[in-house]
């Protein structure tokens, strides 16, 4: 017999954990399904791991340059992965045990612990761990089943070790050559960290050029910074096969071979939506395995909603957290929120990081609407020179006809927090005036902003 419940959350993401607790606070009793690590793919294989990662790389960058600063640093500086593996263990677990404790303390919450699959428009069987199998049915089910990393089905991959964002993270020892697959967000940052911790790194990137959705002048400033760090590029290059080489791995690129002690696929992510039965709920994914919505996050179906990385409306943790708060504002407050009219933002945390939000310049030249740009060099700003970091730019765009910002980008020593000062005033649709005009504090990066805005001309 099947239990019924007001509603049924499939994923404790960080869209899915928040909106089964609000939907039980507000009365409805609400049923959680994890399928396999409370706090998806944020806590356990991505935002919290690698970012413990990138500081630890970053920490042994800056003991290798200390003398730049005038710190002696005796010997050489070397890693121990274990350590920093074991760091970013009782990190996550941190996070990981904190929301399954908090679904489980949540009053109205009943916690599921396995694969949930749809067998009808409103109804969910369940293959328990625990060997038991549970029928569920509510009025209103929500999917928050995200998204595993792409491993692409070349010639030779099942006889052989491989990597993707989550196995890298479980080293406990040092590559000696890693070859990553991918010119991406993913593939860079993992670039950058293990090429700071010490390993030989190469990318293997098919096009010309690095981080293909961003403008020419970023993707060029990433590249620069990490290929004086030692990071080997390889463009216009495609792997035809692999094979075993020892304990590493011969790599095929046409003609040429090269040996890797690890190799890394980060050439993009699948949802997770093939085994979950969406056949039986009437639910047709688009092509690369979406689940389309409108801009309150219904599916097509009545009574399912799709939040997260799974609905194609921005692969992030803040637009997954995003989802759940119009999601939760819509059916508890009372709201008419969507995210239709969202403004996008994100940033790569390379070192120095890139933050973007809005229209990229490239995006603002083929919308072809009169604009202007203004372009400055982190040279000009004086936290920056003060830490000797002065690698990188800001960008900004905007319509000559309203003095709205179009978009603006930050390469740069904390331009992952500047590019708030733009997501701000786009968000409350005010001009550009309103920063220009804003005082700021000195020392700080978003100080020179207004001066950047002062600098304006037509894009031609």
């Amino acid at each position: 017999m099947s239990e019924h419940f007001d509603a049924i959350v499939i994923g404790t993401g960080q869209g899915g954990a928040p909106l089964a607790v609000k939907l039980a606070q507000s009365g409805r009793k609400t049923a959680v399904i994890e399928r396999h690590l409370f706090g998806g793919t944020c806590v356990n294989v991505g935002c919290t791991p690698t970012k413990t990662y990138v500081a630890s790389a970053r920490a042994a960058h800056v003991a290798r340059n200390a003398v730049d600063l005038g710190v002696i640093v005796e010997g050489p500086v070397r890693v121990d992965m274990a350590r920093i593996k074991a760091r970013k263990d009782e990190v996550i677990a941190g996070s990981r045990n904190g929301v399954e404790k908090w679904l489980r303390n949540t009053p109205n919450v009943t916690v599921f612990k396995g694969h949930g699959r749809f067998t009808a428009v409103h109804s969910i069987h369940i293959d328990g761990h625990d060997g038991h199998s549970h029928d569920l049915d509510a009025d209103a089910i929500f999917i928050n089943t995200g998204t595993r990393a792409i491993v692409p089905q070349v010639e030779g991959i099942e006889r052989i070790s491989y990597h993707t964002n989550s196995t890298m993270l479980e080293l406990t020892e040092l590559p000696e050559h890693l070859v990553i697959v991918g010119a991406s967000y993913v593939a860079l940052e993992f670039a950058q960290m293990f090429r700071r911790f010490g390993s030989r790194v190469t990318v293997l990137v098919r096009g010309e050029r690095l981080l293909a959705r961003e403008d020419h002048d970023v993707a060029a400033q990433i590249q620069k910074v990490l290929s004086r760090e030692g990071v080997d590029f390889r463009f216009g290059t495609e792997m035809s096969r692999v094979e075993p080489a020892g304990k590493g791995v011969r790599i095929a690129l046409g003609d040429e071979f090269i040996t890797a002690s690890h190799l890394l696929f980060a050439i993009g992510r699948t949802p997770n939506t093939d085994d979950i039965g969406l056949e039986h709920a009437g639910i047709v994914p688009n092509r690369p395995g979406l689940i389309d919505t409108d801009g309150q996050l219904r599916t097509k179906v009545d009574g399912i909603w799709a939040l997260g990385d799974v609905n194609g409306r921005g692969a992030f943790t803040h637009t997954s957290y995003n989802d759940y708060e119009v999601i939760a504002s819509n059916l508890v407050d009372g709201e008419a929120r969507n995210v239709d009219g969202r403004i996008m933002c994100y940033a790569v945390f390379v070192d120095p990081p890139f933050a973007r939000v809005g229209m990229s310049e490239d995006e603002v030249r083929k919308d072809g609407r009169p604009a202007l740009i203004a372009t400055m060099p982190m040279s000009r700003v004086g936290r920056a020179r003060e830490r000797g970091e002065t690698d990188g730019f800001m960008k900004v765009m905007v319509d000559a006809a309203t003095n709205k910002i179009l978009g603006a980008a930050i390469v740069g020593i904390e331009g992952d927090e500047a590019i708030h000062t733009f997501i701000d005033i786009m968000t409350a649709d005010a001009p550009y005036t309103t920063l220009q005009r804003a005082m700021h504090i000195h020392p700080t990066v978003s100080e020179l902003i207004p001066t950047l805005l002062g600098n304006l001309k037509p894009l031609t």
